[in-house]
């Protein structure tokens, strides 16, 4: 089990009072533009989120190819937030891959604190404190009281902004530091690849909007997302035409990439996580356990893996499928074989 876990001690808490947060005079409440070349010529740095999934994948195909035809590639920057052992194995390593293919800078950013795991615990903790301290101050017994929920959730992705976010803002700190005195605020592009078919609540976000708390009299940021509107198969076909490689847990069958095991995902996909990470789903159960609290609302990770066990009991073991698999279901074969051949050639070309 991971070191992290270590953290089931018991953190020493403190509290602190939060500080309001002011914007900047400088910082637009909308957009000046909405047009994906004029966001990009207007932008100092564009900087496109990767998680080495399918939707960030196609996302940075298309705005690098969009760059190159406007001659800025070089103001282009992928940024992958490294989440550890919680991740799939080699989706840093696919990320900077992706980004070398494409021709453009790669950074990585880490969180410092420990991972998903050792994050949720110390969550519970603190959580548990609060709870006891209110509790106490209300003539209560601290002893019965019952703990919020500590691993993340639809409604608490603390995740996002603890593993993600906060570390990416850091990046952006240090690129604007590279550009040095422009006379006024650097302008950030940020490129997300979420899509409106995912979910309801991404259904609802703007395609190009101002993030007001991430700017300030320095730096005024700009979020794009550029495939917003974007199918699976539009996703597919931009994959099969860039000819950068994805990552094999589409091809096991995977619907989504980033954690193995998701909060937000299906049944399905940790399920089959859980038979193809076995070591791993062990040791979320060990965080249920010390949390009191279910990985997801309704659905166990011990539940979960007791089905995948079950599904190999009945069926065998998980077998490699062929190179390829995912996206010939949207491509075809024919497609296919040519994509998987340019990716053998390592041969990019981004205004084809």
């Amino acid at each position: 089990m991971s070191a992290q876990l270590t953290l089931f001690a018991e953190p020493a808490l403190t509290s602190e009072p939060k500080r309001a947060r002011r914007i900047h005079h400088s910082v637009p409440e909308v957009p000046s533009t909405t047009v994906p070349t004029a966001l990009l010529r207007a932008a100092d740095w564009i900087l496109l989120n990767s998680s080495g999934g399918k939707d960030s994948q196609a996302m940075a195909s298309h705005v690098c190819r969009l760059a190159a035809k406007l001659g800025i590639l070089r103001r282009v920057v992928i940024v992958h937030a490294d989440l550890g052992d919680v991740e799939w194995g080699g989706t840093r390593k696919l990320a900077e891959e992706q980004a070398r293919r494409l021709g453009v800078r790669f950074e990585v950013v880490k969180a410092e604190g420990g991972d998903l795991l050792a994050r949720t615990v110390a969550r519970f903790f603190k959580l548990k404190a609060k709870a006891e301290r209110e509790a106490a101050e209300q003539g209560l017994d601290p002893t019965t009281v019952k703990v919020a929920p500590a691993w993340p959730s639809s409604a608490a992705r603390w995740c996002t902004s603890d593993l993600k976010r906060g570390p990416i803002r850091k990046l952006m700190t240090a690129l604007v530091a590279e550009l040095g005195d422009l006379g006024r605020p650097a302008r950030i592009l940020n490129c997300m690849g979420q899509r409106a078919a995912e979910s309801a609540p991404r259904a609802k976000l703007a395609a190009v909007e101002i993030d007001r708390p991430a700017s300030n009299g320095k730096r005024h940021i700009t979020t794009w997302r550029p495939i917003h509107g974007w199918s699976d198969i539009e996703v597919w076909k931009e994959i099969a035409r860039s000819g950068l490689p994805y990552h094999e847990a589409y091809d096991w069958g995977m619907s989504r990439l980033s954690c193995s095991f998701c909060v937000l995902g299906c049944e399905a996909d940790v399920v089959l996580a859980a038979r193809l990470r076995p070591k791993k789903a062990v040791e979320y159960v060990a965080v249920e356990k010390k949390v009191g609290a279910d990985f997801k609302h309704g659905l166990s990770m011990r539940q979960i893996v007791q089905r995948a066990r079950a599904l190999d009991a009945e069926h065998g073991e998980l077998r490699r499928p062929p190179r390829g698999t995912a996206l010939s279901g949207y491509v075809g074969k024919k497609a296919t074989r040519k994509y998987l051949a340019r990716v053998e050639r390592g041969r990019l070309a981004l205004a084809a």
